[in-house]
């Protein structure tokens, strides 16, 4: 699965995109759209939005990856792209040792979506910042979830029936729609 158009919209939103090296709110040495320099990396002279765009695929590529190895529940697109801003937002580390983590490979997607909106601090204090990322995230979460759960379950449990799961999702699109 990757990151949809509105998952990377809601990243670059959250991220904005500064062209010069800065510190984040942690102190991390920080360019572009919320890319952490590491080790060795270094832009005296800053980056076009091009290249941040570049750099921007490759660490998204990184969440989702972490994302897929973590989770092992079927997901919505709307819940993939969440996981995906979360884990670019905060590490990693931090899914993998949440309680939102267990809840949803428990199954409990919406004690899941719960546990996400509860990391909207930044130390001991609530950020309006991240409580409106964590906000978005779970618009996402909750975009038309039951009908894509669905699809996903069916996706998983049987995945040679995925061009017939897409095809119910597009008839009950069709149905309520008319």
């Amino acid at each position: 699965m990757q990151c949809s158009a509105a998952g990377l919209q809601l990243l670059k939103r959250s991220e904005g995109f500064r062209g010069r090296v800065y510190r984040d709110v942690a102190g991390v040495p920080t360019i572009g759209y919320g890319h952490r320099l590491r080790r060795g990396e270094s832009f005296p002279n800053g980056i076009e939005k091009a290249q941040a765009l570049e750099i921007l695929a490759s660490d998204v590529r990184e969440a989702e990856r972490t994302v897929e190895h973590l989770v092992k529940v079927p997901l919505t697109q709307g819940q993939f792209d969440a996981l995906t801003d979360f884990v670019f937002n905060l590490g990693s580390g931090r899914l993998a040792a949440s309680t939102l983590l267990s809840k949803l490979n428990e199954s409990n997607y919406k004690e899941a979506v719960d546990q996400l909106l509860r990391w909207d601090h930044a130390g001991s204090s609530e950020s309006a910042a991240l409580k409106a990322r964590r906000e978005s995230e779970a618009a996402l979460w909750l975009k038309d979830s039951a009908r894509d759960q669905a699809v996903a379950s069916l996706s998983q449990e049987n995945p040679g029936s995925r061009a017939e799961a897409v095809e119910e999702q597009k008839q009950l699109t069709n149905q309520q729609n008319a």
